[in-house]
C-alpha cells in the first residue's frame, strides 16, 4: 500500500494530466527562446571575444546549464505562491485533504514531492532543448535533471511555508520583483560571479541558486568533483528540509484554524 504523501502525490499528478497543456509554453518555449536569443545571437558576439571566461567552451554551452537551474527556480517559486494560497482560500484542495486520514504533513511531502517531480521534469526538457542546441559535452548532464528538481525545491520548500500562512497574494509580485529576478540576474547563470564586487560575492555564494547553478554547470561540462557536488547538493537539501520543517508547522497551525 502506498504511504499517504504517495497518494497526495498522485492526486497532483492526476490533475496536471488535465491541465498540462497550459504550461507547454512555459516549459518547452521557455528554454527555446531563452537558449536562441541569448545563447545564438548574443553568445556568438561573446564568443567572438574569446572563451577564457567560460573555461574554454562556448557562450552557449556555459550559459545552458545556469538557465537550467534558473528556471528551475522560478518553477519551484511560481508552484508554490499562487497554488498554494489557493489550496486554502479558493480551490481548497488542501481544506479537503485535512478532512481525510491524511496529516498536515503528508499533505506538505507530497506536495513538496510533486514541485520536485515537475522541475525536474522542466529541466528535462531544457537538456533536450539544450542538446538541440548542441550545448551539451557530457553524459553527467543526465543527473542535471534532478539537480534541477533539488533547485526548484530548495525554493519551493520556504516559499510553500511563507505562501502558508498568508491571506492574499500582495506580498508575491515583490517576492518576484525583488527576490526571483535579481537572483535570476546575479547568482551565475549569465556570468561568472567574480565580476560582482567582491562585498557582494558572499551573499550570492549563501543563497540556493548559485549551488544550483554551480553544479547544473559542472555536471554538464563535465567537470563534477565528487566533494564539490555533494556540496552544492547537500545546500539545496538544506533549504529544503528546512522549508520542507517550516511547511510543516505553518500547515498545521492552517489547517486547524
Amino acid at each position: 500500500m502506498s504511504s499517504p504523501a504517495v497518494r497526495y502525490l498522485g492526486h497532483e499528478i492526476a490533475v496536471y494530466r488535465r491541465l498540462w497543456r497550459s504550461s507547454l509554453a512555459s516549459s518547452f518555449l521557455a528554454p527555446i527562446l531563452f537558449l536562441a536569443a541569448i545563447g545564438g545571437t548574443l553568445g556568438k558576439s561573446i564568443d567572438h571575444h574569446g572563451v577564457g571566461h567560460f573555461g574554454g567552451v562556448t557562450y552557449l554551452t556555459w550559459l545552458a546549464p545556469g538557465l537550467l537551474a534558473a528556471n528551475a527556480m522560478q518553477i519551484g517559486v511560481n508552484e508554490s505562491t499562487y497554488p498554494v494560497l489557493g489550496g486554502f482560500k479558493w480551490t481548497r484542495h488542501f481544506i479537503a485533504a485535512s478532512a481525510t486520514p491524511l496529516r498536515p504533513e503528508d499533505v506538505v511531502e507530497g506536495w513538496l514531492a510533486w514541485v520536485f517531480l515537475r522541475a525536474s521534469l522542466v529541466s528535462a526538457v531544457f537538456v533536450a532543448v539544450a542538446g538541440a542546441f548542441g550545448a551539451l559535452h557530457s553524459p553527467l548532464v543526465l543527473l542535471a535533471i534532478p539537480a534541477g528538481g533539488l533547485t526548484g525545491l530548495a525554493f519551493a520548500a520556504p516559499m510553500t511555508a511563507w505562501s502558508a500562512t498568508r491571506q492574499g497574494d500582495d506580498s508575491f509580485a515583490s517576492i518576484q520583483r525583488f527576490g526571483v529576478l535579481p537572483l535570476f540576474l546575479f547568482s551565475g547563470a549569465f556570468f561568472p560571479l567574480t565580476q560582482l564586487p567582491a562585498a557582494v560575492r558572499p551573499v550570492a555564494y549563501a543563497l540556493p541558486l548559485w549551488h544550483g547553478v554551480a553544479l547544473c554547470r559542472a555536471l554538464a561540462l563535465g567537470r563534477a568533483g565528487l566533494a564539490a557536488s555533494l556540496g552544492h547538493a547537500a545546500v539545496l537539501a538544506a533549504y529544503g528540509l528546512a522549508g520542507a520543517i517550516a511547511s510543516v508547522i505553518a500547515f498545521r497551525r492552517r489547517l486547524a484554524a
